[in-house]
């Protein structure tokens, strides 16, 4: 699968143990930046893995911050991207199963490498069902982006 991955200053260094591990896993993994842990603007690197994602550049995309949740907003205002911050394994599979999400936000000050790896494993393993109740609802959630009264 190709993956597209950037994280802010806070996630760098988590970042580059992503990248690692998803790439050792199979995936081709596209760095979209930071490179260093000068201080950045989360918004402009979630920005670029949602649209590196929408345009089809990359499959699914990770972005990480000190929370997920900054990185996990930035990305949920480009069109078409449902991005979840996960904390646990479970939620990172089943965001994708049940809700088709195609960015997971990663959160470096809160979560550990080793439960990181169960996370991006997960969410990286997990396919949407298709089952109809979950088609009707990412249906709805798409109109909501094209008409969110």
């Amino acid at each position: 699968m190709r993956i597209a991955i950037a994280a802010d200053h806070a996630g760098y260094e988590l970042k580059e143990h992503v990248a690692r591990f998803a790439a050792a896993a199979g995936h081709a993994v596209t760095d979209l930046g930071t490179h260093t842990t000068d201080p950045v603007d989360y918004p402009d690197y979630a920005a670029a893995v949602a649209r590196a994602v929408i345009r089809g550049r990359a499959e699914r995309g990770i972005v990480i911050c000190g929370s997920g949740a900054g990185a996990a907003i930035a990305a949920n205002k480009v069109h078409g991207v449902r991005c979840a911050a996960a904390y646990d394994a479970y939620t990172a599979h089943q965001c994708v199963e049940h809700d088709d999400v195609n960015v997971l936000a990663l959160g470096a000050r809160v979560t550990g490498i080793a439960l990181v790896d169960e996370i991006v494993a997960a969410f990286l393993e997990a396919r949407f069902s298709g089952e109809d109740r979950h088609v009707r609802r990412v249906e709805k959630i798409a109109a909501l982006e094209r008409d969110p009264e």
